[in-house]
């Protein structure tokens, strides 16, 4: 009768997809050492509205719960940013914080066929033109969203959509 824990299986494919996004991401962002600003309380990119898949609110949940009972950071900005602009939860932080700041390509589909698209933080303009760049210098969005979107399917009740990291607090939200 050894089933496995739906939850434990999605949270240890969770844990190691972020091992390789952190890897792949760490390599990435040493080739663009000299154009990326973002540090500790760089905050720019941490917007509100934030929605990561279940499986991450699970990780968040369970990885950091005492967060969860504090109050958010006002409306604005991330639910998880302390007063100084750091990451409350960055040890468990999601997929999408893990690569902010990178530069970015993906493909849209368009009349006419598919498009790339590449985009980078305004704070990180400054280098190379992102179009000039090789294809592996830029952070492919669409295969770790795929697998994350898997990884939510093994949860009870399948992917059940995004949910805002702002509604994970369990405590109302004041002023």
């Amino acid at each position: 009768m050894a089933a496995t824990d739906p939850f434990h299986a999605a949270l240890d494919a969770l844990d190691g997809l972020y091992e390789e996004v952190d890897r792949d991401a760490t390599a990435l962002a040493k080739r663009h050492a000299e154009r990326l600003q973002c540090r500790r309380g760089c905050s720019g990119c941490c917007v509100d509205d934030i929605s990561v898949s279940a499986a991450e609110a699970e990780r968040i949940r369970r990885g950091a719960p005492p967060v969860l009972t504090e109050v958010p950071h006002p409306a604005g900005a991330c639910a998880f940013l302390d007063a100084d602009g750091a990451c409350r939860v960055y040890a468990h932080r999601p997929y999408v914080c893990r690569t902010q700041g990178l530069p970015l390509r993906w493909f849209e589909r368009r009349a006419g066929g598919d498009v790339e698209l590449r985009d980078i933080c305004e704070l990180n303009v400054a280098g190379p033109p992102l179009e000039a760049l090789p294809d592996d210098d830029c952070w492919l969005l669409g295969p770790a969203e795929a697998r994350l979107r898997e990884i939510s399917e093994l949860l009870p009740g399948g992917a059940a959509g995004r949910i805002r990291l702002r509604s994970l607090f369990r405590r109302p939200e004041t002023g």
